[in-house]
């Protein structure tokens, strides 16, 4: 080695070696706020907060709200992050736009959980349409009205919301009411929302559903939570003539491609042509999207083939 060559190895040596501890050991005043959800794959996704805005323990579940420096306000609820302003309208348009284009004559719309109101503020965008949201934290709308005002504000204001707080397994199976729609916004299947992920509840869910009614469902990431989309699946064919899910890329839902369970009864729902889900979308006004396009619409449905494959495993048995 020449002298010059020993001299331009020394200085990358020195540029790594000041690099390296900003990395292993980050400055004291960074709060730093782990995802657990994912503890058990030995995965954790951990953000700096700029500052927390907001922490306590309600009566069903741990909830904290921080500020982050790429995500905006980021709400995780027992370590598993539920919505960051910067990427929320990927989730909450694709939970509400595919469900309700696809039906194209929704008038009553059901979510259980959503109580941040992402979800809400979408379906109201639906003019025909009446929504009831049951929650069963009322802390969750409470905090969303002073935290999420954004979504809180004009779906608590608007007269066709109907807030019920209350459990959704215990709704979907004594209400006398009957939805075109029904959105299930849940948690993952850990304390209070692990019931949503039942056959009881699918069960109730069905009972509450008009005939050509259409059910979505949060299921997770199927590249590291393939068993939560499976189990769902396996109940909806159980009771559906058409169980399926599409997906949808959130870059604060670690792991790639998000999956939203389908079911129905109406086998034509799911695929319908880019060209009849934009005439509906135009006869709703074109209201502004960021994410759902007719076009994403029909794409949502073609899987990547390892999730393909866990929807064929479920569709076995």
């Amino acid at each position: 080695m020449t002298e010059d060559e020993r001299r331009t190895t020394d200085r990358r040596r020195s540029a790594r070696s000041k690099k390296t501890p900003s990395v292993l050991r980050p400055p004291s005043s960074v709060i730093w706020i782990a995802e657990t959800l994912f503890d058990a794959l030995g995965l954790r996704m951990t953000y700096a907060a700029e500052r927390v805005l907001y922490e306590t323990r309600t009566e069903h579940q741990h909830l904290v709200l921080f500020e982050h420096k790429l995500f905006g306000k980021m709400l995780m609820l027992d370590g598993a992050t539920q919505v960051a302003s910067r990427d929320e309208f990927i989730y909450h348009e694709m939970m509400t736009h595919v469900p309700l284009f696809a039906h194209g004559g929704a008038r009553e719309v059901l979510i259980v959980g959503g109580g941040d109101c992402g979800i809400a503020e979408e379906v109201l965008k639906h003019k025909g349409v009446r929504l009831t949201q049951v929650e069963i934290d009322a802390a969750v709308v409470e905090f969303a009205k002073e935290h999420f005002p954004e979504f809180a504000g004009p779906v608590l204001s608007d007269p066709r919301f109907d807030l019920v707080i209350d459990d959704g397994m215990r709704f979907v199976a004594a209400t006398d009411r009957r939805f075109d729609v029904i959105i299930v916004d849940s948690t993952d299947p850990q304390g209070p929302g692990a019931v949503l992920f039942t056959y009881d509840f699918y069960v109730g869910c069905k009972r509450c559903l008009r005939p050509g009614g259409v059910l979505v469902t949060q299921n997770g990431v199927p590249f590291l939570q393939p068993d939560e989309l499976v189990a769902s699946l396996r109940h909806f064919h159980k009771l559906f003539a058409d169980a399926a899910c599409y997906v949808a890329a959130v870059p604060t839902y670690v792991g790639g491609h998000m999956a939203m369970g389908w079911a129905s009864d109406d086998r034509r729902l799911r695929a319908l042509a880019a060209e009849v889900i934009a005439q509906r979308y135009a006869a709703a006004g074109s209201f502004p999207t960021r994410y759902w396009t007719p076009a994403v619409h029909c794409a949502a449905f073609a899987l990547p083939r390892f999730i393909a494959e866990h929807v064929e495993r479920a569709r076995r048995g």
